[in-house]
């Protein structure tokens, strides 16, 4: 294992587990050492440079801002590399590590498992054909007993306005929605009367390389265009409680559980 680029497991306190709790959220700063973050960056920029598949293009997702097929200018631009807890050890030690473990487990109890189907991936935000993503909640597509997973969301380089950070909404896990407010993907209606009031309490996760985003499945949350001339890196895994299993012959089982 690569200990040597890791701070010492932290536990939460009540207080952030009660946060966790009633806000779907909580930011533990500075929860992977700058080396760390250095060596993940490394290894992502080579793994682009090379186009090691698998991979999701922002040409494929059809998001605002995003180029409209792989053949348009931009066209090559990456979203994620996918599935990176098998890429390297380097990657899956800190995925199903203590350092995750210890917060999670409180959150999810002790056999928390890592679902390599969700997420497991690097995001990049590049300058110039990075896309606007809309309000959504992580679990709309996603098929577990409860829709109650936890995503951890690790900044690679600091996370602004001006480069694309997430945006959340506090509180919206726990929000039931109108479905005439949501699109045929899922997404809030901005423009949906009911909807104003929630999205008029969305406030910015800016984060400084190191610190870590635990959110709840359910949390709203969007993030705009890199408007800077430097590349957004963030690593992203999600976790499950040992009673929560995903449902069989779906997406959501497709990749074998890791422990934590």
């Amino acid at each position: 294992m690569f200990t040597s680029c890791f701070h010492a497991p932290r536990m939460l306190s009540p207080k952030q587990i009660s946060d966790f709790q009633q806000q779907g959220f909580i930011i533990l700063r500075q929860l992977a050492t700058s080396s760390y973050c250095a060596q993940v960056l490394e290894f992502a920029q080579q793994q682009l440079a090379d186009v090691l598949a698998p991979l999701e293009f922002e040409a494929e997702t059809g998001y605002p801002g995003a180029p409209s097929s792989r053949n348009e200018t931009g066209g090559n631009t990456v979203r994620r590399l996918l599935h990176v807890s098998l890429r390297s050890p380097l990657i899956s030690d800190w995925a199903t590590g203590s350092i995750l473990a210890t917060p999670l487990k409180q959150l999810l109890g002790e056999n928390a498992l890592l679902s390599q189907a969700h997420h497991n991936c690097i995001m990049t935000k590049q300058p110039r054909f990075s896309s606007v993503t809309g309000w959504h909640r992580d679990s709309r597509y996603w098929h577990f007993q409860r829709a109650e997973l936890i995503s951890a969301w690790l900044a690679l380089r600091d996370e602004t306005i001006e480069n694309g950070c997430l945006l959340v909404i506090p509180g919206s896990h726990r929000v039931r929605i109108d479905p005439q407010g949501l699109d045929t993907a899922q997404f809030l209606k901005p423009d949906f009367p009911a909807n104003q009031a929630l999205l008029a309490q969305a406030v910015p996760v800016t984060l400084s390389a190191g610190d870590v985003l635990f959110f709840s499945s359910n949390l709203f949350h969007a993030a705009g265009l890199n408007q800077t001339e430097l590349t957004k890196f963030s690593m992203v895994f999600t976790y499950r409680a040992a009673d929560n299993p995903p449902v069989a012959n779906t997406r959501s089982a497709s990749l074998a559980e890791l422990p934590i």
